[in-house]
């Protein structure tokens, strides 16, 4: 495993950077309602830009955003330097949320090494998704997205879990043919956004709440925020949203807990 050195976190920041730029051009060209959410959120509030040992970036969008988004990338965005990656088009993707990488570049998460996919440094575009009202709903929706990641995650789980018996299970579920997993995820899309529900989040990503999701208010209304001296659109109700996924968020964590993404190679 490589230990990003400062000078290296802050070159790759500065990638990122580019891209965060080039999603807000997007977005205000057309149209497209975005925020920065997570630790870029938190970022912009707390630091002004990157937390100092952030190695990733992380912007929302509801799903019909994303959508327009998607279809954005094939005509406006700047492929000499960019490429847009997601399950729909690009073979052996197996995640349910979008990449945006830079060409030229390479950041190759431990254990995905045999992806059979370019990996270049990236931030990432996630769709957020309703989640059902009722209490009882939402944890069986939950539990379909758990279902689903899972067996999407077999292609990493089966080679990188320490256990022997869950990497025998992972081998199992990466038997189950992609098509009917994808299949079966697009149909879970369009069940979560039949009404337009109090709560959302990234379907293929999991919540450490026991909500389920994240109010679909916050994503609603955006405002601009500082980032590395430059403008980018974030949630107006930082403080409630801040507050529920990290608690007391102007606190640093101890040192311990400021880790970076464990990767086995790296262009810059």
């Amino acid at each position: 495993m490589i230990r990003l050195q400062d000078e290296e976190l802050k070159k790759l920041q500065s990638i990122q950077l580019e891209m965060l730029i080039e999603v807000d051009r997007i977005c205000k060209k057309c149209n497209i309602k975005y925020n920065i959410i997570a630790g870029t959120l938190l970022g912009a509030v707390r630091h002004k830009g990157y937390i100092p040992w952030d190695d990733d970036a992380d912007v929302a969008l509801l799903r019909s955003e994303y959508e327009k988004f998607r279809e954005a990338c094939e005509t406006e965005l700047d492929t000499t330097r960019f490429y847009f990656q997601d399950h729909r088009n690009t073979t052996g993707y197996r995640w349910g949320y979008g990449k945006l990488r830079r060409k030229g570049t390479v950041f190759l998460r431990e254990h995905q090494e045999h992806m059979p996919y370019e990996q270049g440094i990236f931030i990432d575009i996630f769709p957020l998704d309703g989640v059902p009202d009722n209490y009882f709903f939402r944890y069986l929706h939950n539990l379909e997205c758990t279902i689903i990641r899972k067996i999407l995650w077999s292609a990493v789980g089966r080679i990188a879990d320490k256990n022997k018996v869950i990497r025998l299970i992972y081998k199992i579920l990466y038997k189950i043919p992609e098509k009917f997993v994808f299949n079966y995820y697009h149909n879970l899309i369009k069940r979560s956004n039949k009404k337009n529900t109090k709560m959302v989040r990234i379907l293929m990503f999991p919540t450490p709440n026991k909500k389920f999701g994240y109010y679909r208010k916050w994503y609603e209304e955006s405002v601009n925020y500082e980032f590395e001296n430059y403008t980018f659109k974030g949630i107006k109700d930082y403080h409630e949203y801040l507050s529920f996924k990290f608690g007391n968020y102007m606190t640093l964590p101890p040192e311990h807990q400021r880790k970076t993404h464990p990767v086995s190679e790296i262009k810059l």
